[in-house]
């Protein structure tokens, strides 16, 4: 079992990276002042309903990776701070920082 945790700087910004293996594929999460980012294992429905602001990146499987993809999901408190799917995740975690 793997857990690797590692601090993020973008641009001056620190955010928190989270990789935790599961099985089949792991649990990626990077933490902003504001909001998150996880990986699909993420239930979209419920992070919208508990209010949380988070972009899900689907196909990664580093904290590295989950920085360079496109978000494929955003909530509508990540849309509220000028996040939209389609933005690099890496700018969508300094609109959240």
């Amino acid at each position: 079992m793997r857990l690797e945790v590692k601090l993020v700087d973008l641009d001056g910004r620190q955010c928190l990276g989270l990789v935790l293996d599961l099985g089949g594929a792991p649990l990626v999460i990077v933490r902003a002042r504001r909001g998150y980012a996880a990986c699909g294992y993420l239930n979209r429905e419920v992070a919208e309903k508990l209010g949380d602001t988070v972009v899900v990146v689907t196909g990664v499987r580093s904290v590295e990776e989950m920085l360079d993809k496109p978000v494929a999901w955003a909530s509508s408190k990540a849309r509220e701070l000028g996040v939209k799917p389609g933005m690099k995740c890496r700018e969508a975690l300094k609109r959240m920082s």
